[in-house]
């Protein structure tokens, strides 16, 4: 089968190979047909060492597809069944997963680490974060695996695999934003546009998304922003809107920047709520004293504190009433071997999410 392979963290070109094949499924897993992924700045960030990643590697974790076959004890899922991919599957027993916090669950993420899921020829190859959705083919724990009806088609899926539920999950599980609430959004890539659409969902009054690139304020607005912003424009427009500061600021790019931007915009006594994943080599730093006086929460929000088996059927349902925006969020559609143009447009300023597609999906 076909795969975009990673050999060294940096290089910018992946390697489009036809002799990739998959490992299993074995016990417990489930052998998929990838028929859309989604092109996720996380998957940038593995590429270029932002996040942990070991190589040889197929990259992607944002995808839906069918079932080929599924390995020893899966006696719920069958082949030609449609599902979407979990990335965070839990395991259902450890300590975080008997607390219900399946998304801080990290057995299955953490084999992928250690746990070749390709072969290349004769060499071994990893997937991002276990998965490797940029292949024709992956294999995943059932967990991996959610059910999806038929009426839904492939790329809408994939994009709650990720980023929809990451973003809408922030505002609604995590932050559980009321009506009236005031609430910044700082990034407005794939992930902050379903922040914004969460935001709207919860009855927030006043949205104001925030990117650098004015391009995408225009699109934020169309998904529910009340206002926008560039981060040089935003103490004004805050001292306009909300002089006292935001309920809640959600840092979607979350690099030291951001994070101090959210937190500086937060009014006293609010919640600011860390989305994206930054890179594992950078600080921010934080006085005792104004943690203290500013009475400020910084909470986390993985994966947007979801329960996927549980909140993928639930945005599924906001989707087809027509509430959550899905389609409109895809600025691109790409195929495979145009993976490398997909990851270099991630920056600009006319896209939101773009979706590679195999066959006919």
């Amino acid at each position: 089968m076909r795969a975009a392979v990673l050999h060294t963290i940096g290089e910018e070109k992946l390697d489009l190979r036809d002799d990739v094949t998959v490992l299993g499924p074995g016990p417990g897993e489930v052998h998929l047909r990838v028929r859309a992924s989604g092109v996720c700045h996380s998957d940038l960030s593995a590429l270029n060492g932002g996040l942990p990643q070991p190589v040889p590697a197929v990259l992607g974790h944002e995808a839906a597809g069918d079932v080929i076959a599924v390995g020893d004890g899966v006696e719920d899922l069958a082949p030609g069944d449609r599902v979407a991919v979990n990335w965070l599957p839990s395991c259902g027993t450890c300590a975080h997963c008997r607390r219900n916090e399946p998304y801080l669950c990290m057995t299955h993420v953490m084999a992928g680490y250690v746990m070749p899921r390709f072969m290349a020829g004769e060499l071994p190859v990893f997937g991002m974060a276990g998965c490797g959705s940029f292949a024709e083919e992956m294999v995943v724990p059932r967990a991996g695996a959610v059910p999806i009806d038929a009426d839904v088609p492939y790329e809408v899926a994939a994009l709650v695999g990720c980023g929809v539920t990451t973003g809408v999950g922030a505002v609604i599980n995590t932050a559980r934003v009321r009506p009236g609430d005031t609430v910044v959004v700082i990034g407005c890539g794939g992930v902050g546009i379903a922040a914004v659409q969460g935001a709207r969902l919860a009855g927030a009054a006043v949205i104001v998304a925030v990117d650098t690139v004015p391009g995408r304020h225009e699109a934020a607005r169309r998904f529910g922003a009340t206002h926008t912003a560039t981060p040089d424009e935003l103490s004004d427009l805050q001292t306009e809107v909300v002089p006292e500061g935001f309920d809640y600021a959600f840092d979607v790019v979350a690099v030291p920047q951001t994070l101090r931007t959210a937190w500086t915009a937060c009014r006293r006594g609010g919640t600011v709520v860390v989305v994206g994943a930054g890179r594992a080599d950078q600080q921010v730093e934080f006085s005792p004293f104004e943690l203290l006086f500013e009475g400020k929460t910084i909470v986390p929000s993985l994966y947007g504190s979801a329960d996927p088996p549980r909140d993928f059927g639930r945005l599924l349902s906001l989707w087809r009433a027509g509430r959550l925006d899905i389609a409109g969020m895809i600025s691109r559609r790409l195929r495979l071997d145009q993976v490398g143009d997909a990851l270099a447009g991630l920056g600009s300023g006319d896209v939101i999410r773009q979706v590679i597609l195999h066959g006919d999906s």
